[in-house]
């Protein structure tokens, strides 16, 4: 009791001093007297008065800027030092009141928030941090570094993945650009920023910009698994592949270029599709991976493939990636494989016929006639390919109706074509006459 009360005089003469200091504008001289009533308080292991401290300090008419930072950063160190995680939930939100509204500590106030939301995610109330971390909008932070904005917008992206909010979590992904990973770093240091703005150091717990680019790929693979968008798991893949400390260990680049590999097989035939997949099929790593590069030339050669033999020789390795941790190749995936076979099969006979009847598409798709009607049918919706369907002849047209236009240019180029076949064989048969009749005077 005796220390308590102790405690409370040197308190009161430390207040007197802080009041002194800031009336007489001594920057150094709050500062110090706000900082050492903390310690003081730090040191009692007296978290109570500490909380009402930190209050009483911050409300004190004209505080002084410089000293309210002063006295949230100094209090910051002590939250891991509390005894209970109550007691350290109380002095954040005693730290986050103090500093809400406050332009000078906004980026301590988003540290405190994201440590908030952290107990409360450890605590097992998600959808509670998620709510917490979007309530900061850090990228109208100047003063923070860049790396440690990334970092805390992915987190914000994570909860709201971890909760199953996707809407949101494609909003927040979008406030970071995906170039901002391709930056070169020494460049971007040597710019000074003038006036007061200067830019903060990350904190040594942030990850690098390399790391980070392959946690934001890692959170939009698990957005787009929720869609089955394959084109953009197979790019994210891609990018996640082309960072330097991936492509120097085979063990990280293997399994995400056979990942990179299946994705495309799986995403739906566009121009996108077919540059990913040739770009691929040059990569001098994919050598390595000898069956996974037949598969890939399987679907670039013109050749109609049949889908039981293929799916007999890959069934097991598609199985295995299915069940790797990780894989996100769903229950979905086997359906739509076949579905990308039949696409690939359709698009090569439209390639080679310019009409062929139902009854032989469907012996070529290993299908019923139905089911190819209704394959083709999708596919001509989808505006993948151009066709119409004769049925009561039973007959598939691939070729395009072609307006005025185009048919007079062709007939006309055709008649080109045809008078200087004529012309060259006229010159031809004169050039013989002229020869022979030169040979007959000799």
């Amino acid at each position: 009791m005796e220390g308590g009360g102790n405690l409370e005089a040197t308190i009161e003469q430390l207040l007197n001093v802080e009041k002194q200091m800031r009336l007489a504008g001594d920057v150094a001289g709050t500062k110090k007297a706000a900082t050492d009533i903390l310690q003081l308080c730090f040191e009692a292991r007296a978290w109570k008065t500490l909380n009402e401290q930190i209050i009483v300090l911050s409300k004190r008419r004209g505080q002084l800027k410089q000293a309210v930072t002063a006295m949230v950063q100094q209090a910051m160190q002590y939250i891991d030092e509390t005894p209970d995680v109550e007691t350290r939930v109380e002095l954040i939100k005693t730290l986050n009141n103090v500093a809400a509204g406050k332009i000078y500590v906004e980026i301590e106030r988003a540290r405190l928030t994201k440590k908030l939301a952290k107990i409360k995610e450890e605590q097992g109330l998600i959808a509670e941090a998620a709510d917490l971390m979007q309530e900061i909008a850090v990228e109208t932070f100047g003063a923070m570094a860049k790396t440690e904005k990334i970092a805390f917008i992915l987190e914000q992206v994570r909860l709201c993945l971890d909760r199953q909010d996707y809407v949101r979590a494609q909003i927040l992904s979008r406030k970071i650009s995906p170039r901002v990973f391709d930056v070169d770093i020494s460049k971007e240091k040597k710019k000074p920023k003038e006036g007061d703005g200067v830019v903060e150091e990350a904190p040594a717990d942030i990850p690098s910009l390399l790391e980070l680019k392959r946690i934001y790929y890692e959170l939009m693979i698990r957005y787009y698994s929720h869609n089955n968008d394959y084109l953009e798991i197979c790019r994210c893949y891609k990018a996640i592949y082309e960072i330097p400390a991936v492509k120097e260990n085979p063990s990280d680049w293997i399994p995400i270029l056979r990942k990179i590999c299946w994705y495309l097989v799986l995403a739906p035939h566009d121009p996108m599709q077919s540059s990913l997949l040739n770009s691929t099929l040059e990569d001098k790593n994919l050598t390595e991976l000898s069956n996974f590069r037949l598969l890939l030339k399987q679907l670039v050669t013109m050749e109609v493939v049949q889908w039981t033999a293929l799916w007999n020789s890959y069934k097991d390795e598609f199985e295995n990636e299915k069940n790797m941790l990780g894989g996100f190749l769903g229950d979905k995936a086997a359906e739509d494989l076949k579905q990308r076979v039949i696409e690939h099969n359709i698009l090569v006979v439209s390639k080679y016929y310019a009409r062929i009847t139902l009854k032989r598409l469907a012996e070529l798709l290993c299908l019923s006639i139905q089911e190819a009607e209704k394959h083709l049918s999708e596919m001509v919706v989808s505006k993948a390919l151009v066709s119409k369907i004769d049925r009561p002849m039973g007959v598939v047209n691939f070729q395009t109706a072609k307006d005025s236009n185009e048919i007079l240019n062709a007939w006309s180029s055709n008649l080109e074509k045809l008078l200087d076949l004529v012309e060259k064989s006229c010159h031809q048969i004169h050039k013989e006459t002229m020869v022979h009749k030169a040979a007959l005077k000799v």
